[in-house]
């Protein structure tokens, strides 16, 4: 019998490539690559965070293009509202509800077996991403902390806000994207940590385009707005295009841009970021890194004797709209609003404990997760409901 692929402390399961020549052949005919350039994606290391739909496509095409250690993160499981985008799952998945991140690996085993790709199923936050970097020591020889390039699949700012102050502080790239219905963006940053060694100027990070996250529940998320599949597609390639030039050495190639896409009506606009980098950015800038210095595990706690977990927003605000909000929330269940509070009634998600999962949001965006006794699954569902 076969024996299932090793785990680490983190739950990590990798695949052991065995040697496939020739198979690149097509890739390295292209003068943008070549011999060299195809040989820097075999000693890579790319760390992917969010195996949602942005994320299966940037792990297929990486995998694909023989990047040789792919680390996959995700917290959630496979579900049937999934398959529409999410191109790695398929309906046994969903069925099985098997963890994002091992659901992939499995896939791209089947892929390509040269490529090493593990499967970490864990909430990124600042006691994580330590253990990540720590995994990913020794992947490859090019970056004291094992990895290569950073590619955001998440579907939530915090983490985003997250990632790009671990890419900055590290020198890690960034490849930032994001896709809600049927429009997208991506942007890539190159940190100067990183540039300065390559002879590159760096880009403006994330907080010098966006310097404060949204408010709880004033934007759109998959869940309450829905999403195109071939939208995401089309913004995942930008990003995979984007880390396969900074993984193959084509530094000068990346786009310095935030690029945004309008499916529907074809439009494509490529903001110039080249001089957008701000001296004062709170984070690239003065160096304060306020999500990573954040406490794991804030903001959440699992109510004694209630079945229940509480979500505390992460950061103070305008209080929510709440109207605007169950009206947002209508399509994804049963909405009840009042003058103190939105419920609804989850279609489609299955409970821990009791008859079904009831979300709770207060005008202070603090929100009780009924029916759900994991504090990981709770943060997961006020992202994808709430959109924070």
């Amino acid at each position: 019998m076969r024996r299932p692929p090793p785990a680490n402390d983190l739950g990590v399961t990798e695949t052991n490539p065995p040697s496939q020549p020739r198979r690149y052949q097509r890739q390295m005919l292209l003068p943008e690559i070549g011999v060299e350039g195809q040989s820097r994606l075999a000693r890579a290391h790319a760390l992917i965070v969010g195996v949602g739909a942005l994320g299966c496509t940037s792990a297929d095409w990486l995998c694909r293009a023989g990047v040789g250690r792919i680390t996959l993160v995700d917290r959630d499981v496979v579900e049937f509202t999934n398959l529409h985008r999410q191109t790695l799952f398929t309906e046994s998945d969903a069925r099985a509800g098997i963890p994002k991140a091992e659901a992939a690996r499995r896939r791209l085993a089947e892929v390509n077996s040269e490529v090493r790709v593990g499967a970490v199923v864990c909430d990124v936050n600042s006691a994580t991403l330590p253990r990540l970097r720590a995994m990913g020591s020794g992947g490859t020889p090019a970056e004291a902390t094992g990895f290569d390039v950073i590619v955001d699949g998440t579907d939530n700012y915090e983490t985003r806000y997250l990632l790009n102050d671990f890419a900055v502080r590290e020198g890690i790239p960034y490849c930032y994207a994001g896709v809600v219905g049927v429009s997208g963006a991506a942007a890539t940053v190159l940190p100067e940590k990183w540039a300065t060694a390559r002879a590159q100027s760096p880009t403006p990070c994330i907080r010098c385009l966006f310097p404060e996250m949204p408010a709880p529940g004033s934007m759109p998320t998959c869940d309450t707005a829905g999403v195109l599949g071939p939208m995401v597609g089309l913004v995942a390639s930008w990003q995979s295009m984007e880390a396969i030039k900074v993984l193959s050495g084509a530094h000068e190639r990346v786009h310095r841009v935030l690029a945004r896409f309008e499916a529907w009506t074809g439009g494509v606009m490529l903001v110039d970021t080249s001089s957008a980098r701000d001296p004062e950015c709170v984070c690239c800038g003065r160096g304060r890194y306020e999500f990573l210095d954040r406490p794991a595990g804030d903001g959440v706690a699992t109510l004694c004797g209630r079945n229940a977990v509480q979500v505390l927003p992460s950061a103070s605000g305008a209080p929510l709209d709440l109207g605007a909000l169950g009206e947002r929330l209508r399509g994804v269940g049963s909405v009840e609003t009042t003058a103190f509070l939105v419920r609804v009634r989850l279609d489609g998600e299955r409970a821990d404990v009791g008859e079904g999962v009831v979300l709770t949001v207060f005008p202070d965006a603090r929100a009780i997760v009924s029916g759900v006794t994991n504090p990981d699954r709770a943060r997961a569902l006020y992202a994808r409901m709430v959109g924070a």
